[in-house]
């Protein structure tokens, strides 16, 4: 049976010891790395496939699972080709495809770390905007309260009409003490303009006004109304604006607040 020599790949007959190529001693190779055949014959190399699967896998690194993929197999042809002994070549393109595959990694971090950080800034501004909805809900609904409490009390005081006093209306439609006193919820509330359409006869118009006790950042609305139970905003916050150039509110944003 014929062999290899170890030294140049020479065919060696059965019982042939020495190469007559390059005269090595076929049985002084004990702990010597045989020498692939495909190399000792001269054969061209071949491109390591998991190298050219990790640069494709690479390019797409914008794609998250892709850039995974290039990182393991950039990894895994670099250590088939160290251990092909010039059989295998394409170390550069694992190297590339580590490279982008690690950008990609990198990639995917950065955006769990901004993720992470924007979470609760995005959840406060959520918070407030919920905050800042349920005031105003709160405060149409003061707002229709008091204009039910009017129409209750020039009921009951033929004699005098409407009211511009909130300590008035306390005993009337159940007005709660805070918004009595004209304070609820950063809210100061009051009555104002009440004239009667004859002299010395019951007041027939008032005007009530809504707007926030301290000034707060732009869109804080102010809300008004009279005795014809329309209500209105001014999102500027000024009580006379409101009562000047006000928007009515519809019939379902005051029975039925988002």
């Amino acid at each position: 049976m014929s062999s290899f020599c170890l030294g140049c790949g020479n065919s060696l007959a059965e019982g042939e010891r020495f190469c007559g190529i390059c005269g090595r001693d076929s049985q002084a190779g004990a702990g010597v790395r045989a020498i692939d055949p495909s190399v000792a014959f001269g054969l061209p190399p071949e491109t390591s496939g998991k190298a050219i699967f990790s640069l494709i896998s690479g390019i797409l690194f914008l794609i998250p699972p892709f850039s995974l993929v290039a990182v393991i197999f950039g990894h895994l042809s670099l250590s088939e080709i160290r251990k092909s002994a010039g059989r295998l070549t394409g170390r550069g393109l694992a190297i590339a495809g580590l490279v982008l595959g690690y950008l990609g990694v990198l990639e995917i971090v950065g955006l769990i770390i901004l993720g992470i950080a924007a979470t609760p800034s995005t959840n406060k501004a959520a918070m407030r905007k919920m905050m800042l909805m349920n005031n105003e809900n709160s405060v149409v609904a003061s707002v229709r309260s008091l204009n039910t409490a009017e129409i209750a009390y020039a009921q009951a005081h033929r004699d005098s009409g409407y009211t511009c006093s909130l300590s008035d209306l306390s005993g009337t439609w159940g007005i709660s003490g805070d918004l009595a006193s004209g304070r609820k919820n950063g809210y100061r509330y009051e009555l104002r303009g009440c004239a009667a359409a004859k002299a010395n006869g019951p007041a027939t118009k008032y005007q009530l006004v809504a707007y926030p006790e301290v000034a707060k950042k732009s869109g804080t609305p102010a809300f008004c109304s009279n005795e014809s139970d329309v209500i209105k905003l001014a999102r500027s916050g000024s009580a006379q604006e409101c009562l000047r150039t006000g928007i009515d509110l519809s019939e379902t944003e005051i029975n039925h607040p988002q």
